[in-house]
């Protein structure tokens, strides 16, 4: 059984929805009130959370900075009739996990769910597993299973902010915002040069990588 929360002013669709995720399991609590949503929150464990942006008393985006500044651990799909890049980027940037634009056909929300929550959901075995990276701030190296990388400035603050931001979409203005030694008037291309030499010296797969996962139009994904 997976619970879901779900904060969505549409009722009519919320009901729909509703309907649909019962035959594959899933159970849905719905809220048109963001503040009451993201006050179920706080007192009851969901596995996850589908948020719409445009909502009375507070924007979807506010709910997940909310999310984001109190560290709540909760995946989250946005589903929005906002197609707007700069919303999309945002979204996913604070908290959001995955984004999806209405209208859209329920099956892909279930897909969506059941691909986001394996991703989420570690085997038991591994939960303890420690990571094959270790960043050292005060030399500015990596060390990947148990060898030190043999990166370029650039590199290391590239694979750096990947580790301290694990499990969520990095686009390619966020990494040039966020890094000194890349130019932010560089074109987009230059982020993927340096993730390209990033993944050759990890031994990441490009076409099957184990580590820094590419998320189309957007950026980029590091998980672990």
């Amino acid at each position: 059984m997976v619970n879901i929360l779900m904060i969505e002013d549409d009722t009519e669709l919320a009901e729909l929805l509703k309907e649909y995720l019962a035959k594959f399991n899933m159970i849905v609590t719905n809220y048109e009130s963001p503040i009451k949503g993201l006050q179920a929150i706080e007192k009851t464990k969901f596995d996850l959370l589908i948020l719409d942006l445009s909502l009375p008393e507070l924007d979807g985006i506010e709910v997940c900075k909310k999310i984001a500044n109190n560290s709540i651990d909760i995946p989250i799909i946005i589903s929005s009739a906002r197609s707007d890049y700069s919303d999309k980027v945002l979204a996913l940037e604070l908290a959001a996990d995955d984004y999806l634009a209405k209208p859209y056909n329920p099956r892909e929300l279930v897909a969506r769910i059941q691909a986001l929550l394996r991703r989420v959901k570690k085997p038991k075995n591994l939960e303890n597993k420690k990571s094959d990276f270790q960043i050292d701030e005060n030399e500015m190296t990596i060390i990947y299973k148990n060898n030190k990388l043999s990166l370029t400035s650039a590199e290391y603050e590239v694979l750096a902010l990947f580790l301290k931001n694990k499990n969520r979409v990095l686009t390619r203005d966020f990494i040039l915002e966020n890094t000194k030694t890349m130019d932010y008037e560089s074109i987009d291309r230059s982020v993927d040069v340096i993730v390209s030499r990033i993944r050759k010296k990890i031994n990441d797969d490009p076409k099957e990588p184990r580590y820094i996962k590419s998320i189309r139009g957007l950026g980029y994904k590091f998980v672990e």
